[in-house]
């Protein structure tokens, strides 16, 4: 795949547990790939900012926050859930991280652990912060709630619905009971102009009637496909 929004470059700032908070079990997400997903995704839309974003697979927050901190000014709000308690506590903390108190309190956790341990690593991650505190222009309101998206959903009409589906020992889901399903959930959840981007395993196949799909790739062992309604 061509990356057209989102140039080659160092995202050391963003990995997980220098500044966003790491945790057992979070997944991670490639940075460039997801923002490029973004880029797709907004490309088609109308409006290009106050964006209204959702993950209905939220896991910690991880690539929420990292497309907060990417696309500040294009993001309105956004939305994130999970079926698991303690993800759903990662992802507050992570999606705090797109306020500046958040930011700041994170920022004097940092300089505490460097205080007491000296480490490069903690150096390091106290001027990731920096570069990120930058970066933010203006704070995201975030909403964070328990919710299997195989299932009834809230109607948050979200501009743009992004996810990186899980897979392997992570979901017992099957094509029936896990992917076409939440596909249906968010599809009744959605505005008519609402943009569906989902990554998931080569070997996930997505099989519904309802969403029409304009863009299909592979990478390496991701296959990134977009939707609209």
């Amino acid at each position: 795949m061509e990356y057209l929004y989102c140039p080659n470059d160092n995202f050391e700032d963003y990995c997980s547990g220098r500044v966003i908070y790491s945790g057992k079990g979070i997944p991670n997400f490639p940075v460039r790939l997801l923002n490029e997903m973004y880029g797709r995704a907004k490309s088609y839309l109308d409006k290009k900012e106050n964006i209204i974003v959702y993950d209905p697979c939220c896991g910690g927050g991880y690539a929420l926050t990292v497309l907060g901190m990417f696309d500040n000014l294009s993001i309105g709000s956004i939305y994130a859930s999970d079926v698991d308690d303690r993800m759903l506590e990662s992802a507050k903390k992570n999606l705090g991280l797109l306020t500046y108190s958040g930011l700041m309190k994170r920022k004097q956790e940092i300089k505490h652990f460097y205080e007491m341990y000296g480490k490069q690593s903690h150096l390091e991650a106290l001027v990731s912060c920096g570069k990120i505190y930058d970066r933010i222009k203006k704070e995201i309101t975030a909403e964070v709630f328990k919710a299997d998206c195989t299932k009834a959903l809230p109607d948050i009409k979200p501009d743009i619905i992004i996810t990186d589906v899980p897979y392997g020992n992570l979901v017992d889901w099957t094509e029936e009971t896990g992917l076409s399903a939440m596909l249906e959930q968010l599809w009744k959840i959605s505005h008519p102009k609402t943009i569906l981007a989902v990554c998931m395993d080569k070997s996930q196949k997505t099989g519904s009637n309802r969403w029409t799909r304009i863009e299909k790739h592979n990478i390496g062992k991701r296959r990134l496909e977009i939707f609209k309604k």
